[in-house]
């Protein structure tokens, strides 16, 4: 297991850049669990990178949590380099005031037999932005391929933004592959249900 933590040394708007690339590399059997949290103050930058290579039978499973900067950018890149290895990436992204929160995700399906699992999620509130973009690859030789790529993002004001694009690349004929996307607001019905009886609007929000 490891665990990466970014956070800024001070509470206050202390304008600061992060450029940060962690690389794994999984031998055959191998397995790692990996959390990452960003949480640095409002005027900070912060790009990540993050690539994996996995080996023969290999497990990795990624946990991300970007919750601070007023700009950061996370970048995911898994390539399989061996039959049976399995992925799971999943994500939580938090925006609010004028964040942008960027993340882009690259699954690199190069041999058989071998799953992936991706799951990100966003909640932005304000005026913040956050984008996806994900893409999972399927090459000629990687038949039996399981992939699912899901991302899911939650608008709490008006002036929030989601920009989603997750994208299959297929090459091989042999295949189980799904992708989606959605971008909602709070549940109408669950706030009435809540100011019906009795709760001011933002508790009920919240």
């Amino acid at each position: 297991t490891l665990v990466e933590t970014y956070a800024s040394a001070t509470g206050g708007p202390v304008a600061t850049f992060t450029n940060a690339v962690t690389e794994v590399t999984l031998g055959d059997n191998a397995s790692l669990k990996h959390y990452r949290l960003q949480s640095e103050g409002d005027a900070a930058l912060h790009v990540g990178g993050l690539h994996v290579k996995q080996g023969r039978d290999s497990r990795f499973v990624s946990h991300t949590f970007a919750l601070g900067a007023v700009l950061a950018r996370n970048e995911v890149h898994v390539s399989f380099a061996g039959k049976g290895g399995d992925a799971t990436l999943n994500g939580l992204y938090v925006g609010r005031g004028t964040q942008h929160q960027d993340v882009r995700t690259e699954l690199d399906h190069a041999v058989a037999d071998c799953t992936s699992r991706e799951l990100y999620k966003g909640v932005l509130d304000d005026r913040a932005r956050g984008t996806f973009h994900g893409l999972v690859k399927v090459r000629q030789d990687a038949q039996r391929t399981d992939a699912r790529q899901q991302n899911r993002n939650l608008l709490l004001s008006e002036h929030a933004q989601a920009d989603t694009r997750p994208q299959l690349e297929i090459l091989a004929d042999d295949v189980k592959c799904a992708h989606g996307a959605a971008v909602g607001r709070l549940d109408a019905q669950a706030l009435f249900y809540l100011r019906s009886r009795g709760i001011p609007q933002a508790e009920a929000e919240r």
